[in-house]
């Protein structure tokens, strides 16, 4: 167990010697794999942030049942009921409205009331406003359900705006296709990188390594120190990465908050939570680390 430490920790020191042997190179390194890892996490972030605004704006949709004049509240009661009982899982709420009580809530309105004074009847209809349940909300769902409902005899006209739903997803779902993309494009620059660079010394330092073969190192000693190279070199941009991509949030919640502030609705975006940071460095890390070994695999052998 002594043994396998110290050759680790001597590993390890020949990594950073070589990483501060080569101050510009390794500095460049860095800053160019940091600089491609912040933007993924700032997709991320943005990602993360928007997803209580989603939950705020209702993501279970709505369906208004807008009865037959000649329907009754009993009759509409009625309605209710069968569609509470034939799609309970389906239906997370349920609310029948009597044209009396709508009629009521708009006389209490400025902008209704003195319209509505000129009006010999009352002419809204009996309603039904169903909330639909998280096992319904995807669209099309949804709208297979608009459709049978609205089939309904009592039923004059059904109203279902999915546009929301289908441009809310459409964003969700475009902001995830970019942090992939983003990701693979940080992981090819991370290998190509570390590749080149660990290439670069091996050829350079094949002296040290010849000798080190001819007094009995394995290969696993030759080439541990440059595993770590990676992965030290994965960590130090993974950490400055995270410290760039905080203080450009800073700059951007400013815009942010006199934008939002404007409208009423406070808003700004925050970094991933610490575990999930955590685990985006150590894949770098570790995607770093494996394109060392590649490297030095393929070009130590002379």
């Amino acid at each position: 167990m002594n043994t396998w430490l110290r050759h680790h920790l001597y590993a390890i020191h020949i990594a950073a010697r070589r990483l501060l042997g080569t101050p510009f190179s390794s500095l460049t390194n860095i800053i160019v794999i940091a600089l491609v890892l912040t933007l993924p996490l700032l997709a991320s972030a943005m990602l993360v942030s928007m997803q209580p605004i989603a939950r705020n704006i209702s993501v279970n949709p709505a369906i208004s049942l807008f009865m037959k004049e000649a329907t009754t509240i009993e009759q509409t009661r009625a309605v209710a009921s069968q569609l509470k009982n034939e799609h309970s899982q389906s239906i997370l709420t349920l609310e029948v409205v009597d044209k009396a009580d709508a009629l009521q809530s708009l006389k209490a309105s400025e902008s209704w009331s003195d319209a509505l004074k000129v009006l010999p009847q009352n002419p809204l209809p009996h309603s039904i406003i169903i909330t639909l349940s998280d096992e319904a909300s995807p669209t099309e769902k949804a709208e297979e359900l608009a459709e049978v409902w609205s089939k309904l005899p009592d039923v004059d006209v059904l109203q279902f705006d999915s546009a929301w739903v289908q441009k809310l997803e459409a964003i969700l779902s475009f902001i995830r296709i970019v942090l992939g993309l983003l990701a693979a494009g940080v992981a090819l620059i991370v290998i190509t990188t570390i590749f080149n660079t660990v290439r670069m010394q091996a050829l350079v330092q094949r002296d040290e390594i010849a000798v080190a073969r001819l007094v009995g190192a394995t290969e696993s000693f030759v080439r541990r120190p440059f595993l770590y190279f990676g992965a030290i070199t994965g960590l130090t941009a993974g950490l400055l990465a995270v410290v760039l991509t905080t203080i450009t949030l800073g700059f951007l919640n400013q815009a942010i908050t006199l934008l939002s502030n404007s409208y009423g609705i406070p808003f700004s975006v925050t970094l991933p939570s610490a575990s999930w940071l955590a685990l985006t460095i150590a894949l770098v890390m570790l995607i770093a680390a494996t394109a060392a070994r590649w490297s030095v695999t393929r070009h130590s052998h002379f």
